[in-house]
């Protein structure tokens, strides 16, 4: 049984067989990546078959919640020069995982093993850099529940800018302090070469879209 969201019949049928974070995530990788700065509603990414990370974690949270879970995001925030990163949170017997829409090979679906929302946080840090081999991850969110967002996220035609930027403005905690900042270690060369893969090529120029 799917809950009511407003979703039309044939997306329901979809919904239907998204049932676990993991049917879940293998949708979000059929998808291809947005390079638009664009933060469409779940009903958009069915209907245009494009998102980029914000789209996915969203579309991601709205199927969650059509099973009954609770919709929560989880904003990672960068140092200056890169992009952030937004996932899906998820529990599983207690422990936490993450749904994750992501054009590379890093940054992607972690299993439910983490005990708090710090740890799985940290364990995107060493996959997070620029071409240069410069870790950026700095901060993480509380997690965002989307069900107490008044406004209609599930099903509007309305670009969700407004959302992306209550996400960016709520609470957030650092996972490094200057001293840590001070010390770190770049990526190498091979971590850098493997971090260029990408899943799918632009197809035309845009602004730089979240990873």
């Amino acid at each position: 049984m799917v809950r009511d969201l407003g979703f039309a019949r044939d997306e329901k049928r979809i919904l239907r067989g998204l049932r676990t974070p993991v049917a879940i995530q293998d949708f979000l990788d059929t998808i291809p990546m947005s390079f638009e700065e664009v933060h469409r509603s779940p009903r958009r990414v069915l209907r245009d078959r494009l998102a980029h990370c914000f789209d996915g974690a969203l579309f991601a949270a709205a199927a969650l919640w059509a099973h009954g879970e609770r919709p929560l995001l989880l904003d990672l925030q960068s140092a200056e020069g890169d992009d952030d990163h937004v996932v899906a949170l998820f529990r599983r017997h207690g422990r936490w995982g993450a749904i994750s829409k992501t054009n590379h090979a890093v940054l992607r679906y972690r299993e439910p093993m983490y005990t708090t929302v710090r740890e799985l946080a940290a364990s995107y840090f060493h996959e997070y850099f620029l071409d240069d081999g410069k870790k950026t991850l700095r901060r993480y969110s509380r997690p965002f529940d989307c069900a107490r967002w008044k406004e209609d996220w599930v099903t509007t035609e309305d670009d969700l800018c407004d959302l992306a930027e209550a996400l960016d403005a709520s609470p957030h905690f650092s996972l490094l302090d200057r001293r840590m900042i001070a010390g770190l270690r770049s990526a190498d060369a091979i971590e850098i070469t493997a971090g260029q893969h990408v899943e799918w090529e632009r197809r035309r120029k845009h602004g730089r879209a979240a990873r």
